[in-house]
């Protein structure tokens, strides 16, 4: 069952803290990004857990072996359930994280979803973005990463190309159909994600900017249970 970890992509604690009431009987799994944890640190995290929530923290590390590590720990004495670094950090940084011990669950970022093959033709050169994005998870994966963040359009092409590893997959850029792809480039819809059995959906806008953000994430919930249950009852 694919499982929607709601992007608490605010600027302000009473924002927050207003989306975590409105939510607290159906979402259980929350993101904490860069601008919230950056405004109020710390206590963005205890918000989420005083409403029983689990916190995905989103920082994106990206530096050398021992900051990276360093930094991780840190994260632990959050008490937070998972934490995103970089992929193209390299296998040292990657390694120096997933052997701090207690850890959170990390997740690989590959490709940002707000990047199209254009933009990583700029920084990459001839670099296409499939073969980008595999190698990124091939090198998350044997270096023990617990999670790779990608674009849900590039989960079938990475389990046919890499059909020996066991990964696990936190998907963002997710839009209802009739929702705007706003700055994201690569996007997928819950029910297409459900169907593709991706582990986690990371959703903001079309939940937090909605009039009623506890109706949008309920709707979001059904079309992915709908999928789940449809895929149940293929013999």
């Amino acid at each position: 069952m694919t499982e929607l970890i709601v992007a608490l992509d605010v600027a302000t604690i009473h924002e927050e803290e207003a989306l975590l009431q409105a939510l607290k009987n159906t979402v259980t799994f929350y993101k904490v990004g860069l601008r919230l944890f950056t405004a109020h640190g710390k206590r963005a995290v205890d918000l989420v857990h005083r409403f029983g929530g689990r916190v995905f923290l989103d920082l994106k590390l990206h530096d050398i072996p021992q900051t990276v590590a360093h930094a991780v720990q840190e994260t632990q004495r959050l008490g937070v359930h998972s934490v995103s670094l970089h992929l193209a950090g390299g296998a040292a940084m990657l390694k120096a994280a997933s052997e701090v011990r207690p850890r959170p669950k990390l997740w690989g970022v590959t490709v940002l979803t707000s990047l199209g093959a254009g933009d990583l033709r700029l920084l990459h050169g001839r670099a296409s973005l499939p073969t980008t994005v595999k190698n990124l998870a091939r090198l998350g994966w044997v270096n023990g990463i617990d999670a790779t963040i990608c674009s849900g359009q590039e989960v079938a092409s990475l389990r046919k190309g890499l059909p020996h590893l066991d990964m696990r997959f936190v998907c963002p850029g997710i839009r209802p159909k009739d929702g705007a792809a706003q700055d994201q480039k690569r996007v997928m819809t819950p029910g297409a994600a459900a169907a593709l059995g991706i582990n986690y959906v990371v959703v903001g806008r079309p939940i937090t900017g909605a009039p009623e953000p506890l109706k949008a994430a309920q709707n979001i919930l059904a079309e992915m249970r709908a999928v789940s249950a449809k895929a149940l009852e293929r013999p």
